[in-house]
């Protein structure tokens, strides 16, 4: 997934931290919802505006950060 076209940094939006197609909802939103036991139908219910790759897109981001903290560390 190339989460490069959906997710993106604005400074000055949301503090700077990483927002999903210019939007103000950010990818620890989406993670949070999900994290939480949300599901993916009610993640979309709720936020009718994201669509099933928004949320594959905040997956990816999220884990190419943990690949690059690992990465890091070494």
């Amino acid at each position: 997934m190339q989460y490069q076209n959906i997710i993106a940094i604005e400074p000055g939006k949301r503090g700077g931290k990483p927002c999903i197609r210019g939007m103000r909802i950010t990818v620890y939103d989406v993670l949070s919802y999900l994290a939480s036991g949300i599901t993916y139908e009610e993640l979309l219910d709720d936020f009718p505006y994201l669509t099933q790759e928004d949320i594959l897109a905040c997956l990816s981001y999220a884990a190419d950060r943990e690949r690059q903290m690992l990465t890091m560390q070494t």
